[in-house]
């Protein structure tokens, strides 16, 4: 479950902003997630909560914001939306596309005291 990874790297960012931004306790944190990232949301909730346990982040919560997946179609030369990492173009059919969005994790915003 690469999840807990990604947690465990999201708890290390909320620590060092801690000490640069000096706060104290985390209220709530916004993560943006791709379409396209292969992190499932449920497991995500389910890992911050066990790695944040007795941490600045105990008892904070997750929201997840998803994005769209987004890819160029090599064939037919269109930008098109991916549900799906390995979806076929919705224009033409074809597996040939580059993922150019969606594939990302990223902190949004952070409510903290």
């Amino acid at each position: 479950m690469h999840e807990l990874a990604l947690c465990e790297s999201v708890l290390s960012i909320l620590q060092g902003q801690a000490k640069t931004q000096q706060f104290d306790r985390v209220k709530t944190v916004w993560l943006q997630v791709g379409a396209l990232s292969c992190a499932a949301p449920d497991a995500l909730d389910f890992c911050f909560r066990a790695v944040t346990a007795g941490t600045l982040a105990d008892g904070a919560r997750l929201e997840v914001i998803r994005t769209p997946g987004q890819a160029w179609c090599m064939r037919c030369g269109e930008t098109v939306m991916l549900g799906e990492r390995y979806d076929p173009c919705p224009q033409c059919g074809t597996f040939e596309v580059q993922v150019t969005g969606g594939d990302e994790m990223r902190i949004k915003e952070l409510e903290v005291e």
